[in-house]
């Protein structure tokens, strides 16, 4: 049965430097949780926090309803695949896999089908006679989550578990981690700064920054409405333009931007937009070099260089007051540098940040 996580006012705090700040989270049975966020923003501290090997200052963490503050690691149901694979080399796969229930005291006999099934859900019965060095970086990640799997627990945590393989065993070991909570179920909270992973794998991403929690939602949810300037920035590869823009004008149903000496007429936002200089933000994938669906008029850019990634076709680009504009165009295009191009944005697919950076 799936385990529920709750965090109330959660804090922490080394000496008088506070790290985590008052935090309100919570994780659904089953769910797929990503703390995301860059260096520093407090995920892997919380992470630590709930699997119990950093005390919590103040708040409350509740598993299935339970207080959880002063439980120890060993008795919270939890386990926890590190980024450092940390197996013993003098052991074979099937020891490194079956040591923590054998030092826990359970019987070879109940241990066997344990570690029988976890190799057959990641496909390394082949490798459990074999030693770590004898594995590939993705077979020893494997083995790590393998005696994370063994233990039968009721959460499992992951702290940046691939960030040491390279970036085609990235890819097949996120397909591999999504697959696992789809076969098992469990509630799983996974850190990582890498968004890409966070987008791909979760149900829920939460993003942290300087031990806060900026929004936390599904993929798209955050991708589409970003609840401020961060969020929009960090969420999405490559990254949000922003631009500088001055307001000239807005009514009941559009705001008049003028961005690079171009007006643009977008849907006023539902909490409005005052008179004055905003930030004017759009994705590269939402911008095009033809009209049609929607699209209205953006602006004239030149194409300072051109990056063809074969299904993929990404311009770096400067409007005429010199601000940098990042397109993404689908396919192979046979645009050259120097060129000058005309632009098209969907309305509905802009944002504007006020000077807080909080969405307009």
């Amino acid at each position: 049965m799936s385990t529920s996580v709750t965090l109330s006012k959660v804090r922490k705090h080394f000496g008088s430097v506070q790290v985590i700040h008052g935090i309100d989270l919570s994780i659904d049975p089953g769910e797929f949780t990503v703390f995301v966020g860059p260096s520093g923003c407090g995920k892997s501290t919380l992470l630590r926090m709930i699997a119990g090997l950093e005390p919590i200052s103040g708040g409350e963490l509740r598993i299935d309803q339970e207080l959880m503050n002063e439980v120890p690691a060993a008795k919270r149901g939890i386990a926890m695949v590190f980024q450092s694979y940390a197996l013993y080399p003098h052991m074979s796969v099937y020891k490194n896999l079956a040591f923590g229930l054998e030092t826990a005291g359970m019987k070879k006999a109940e241990v066997a089908p344990r570690v029988r099934r976890a190799a057959e859900i990641l496909q390394i019965e082949p490798l459990l006679d074999r030693k770590p060095k004898q594995l590939s970086g993705g077979q020893r990640q494997r083995v790590a989550i393998g005696r994370a799997i063994v233990r039968e627990p009721r959460i499992f945590l992951f702290d940046e578990p691939l960030s040491n393989l390279d970036a085609e065993l990235r890819v097949q070991m996120r397909v591999e981690i999504a697959k696992l909570h789809r076969d098992l179920g469990n509630t799983m909270i996974y850190v990582t700064h890498d968004q890409v992973e966070a987008m791909t794998m979760a149900d829920k991403i939460v993003v942290l920054r300087l031990g806060h929690v900026e929004q936390a939602g599904a993929p798209l949810d955050l991708y589409n409405n970003p609840a401020n300037r961060f969020v929009a920035g960090f969420i999405g590869s490559p990254k949000m333009n922003f631009l500088d823009a001055g307001v000239e004008g807005a009514d009941a149903s559009s705001a008049a931007i003028r961005i690079g000496g171009e007006k643009v007429v977008l849907p006023r936002h539902a909490k409005g937009t005052a008179d004055g200089k905003v930030e004017f933000g759009v994705r590269p994938e939402h911008i095009t070099i033809a009209g049609g669906d929607n699209r209205i008029p953006f602006a004239k850019v030149k194409v300072d260089l051109v990056e063809n990634l074969g299904g993929q076709t990404l311009l770096y680009t400067t409007l005429a007051d010199g601000q940098n504009l990042t397109v993404s165009l689908e396919g192979q295009r046979n645009i050259q540098v120097g060129s000058s191009v005309d632009t098209f944005v969907d309305p509905a697919s802009c944002h504007l940040f006020d000077a807080d950076g909080q969405v307009i």
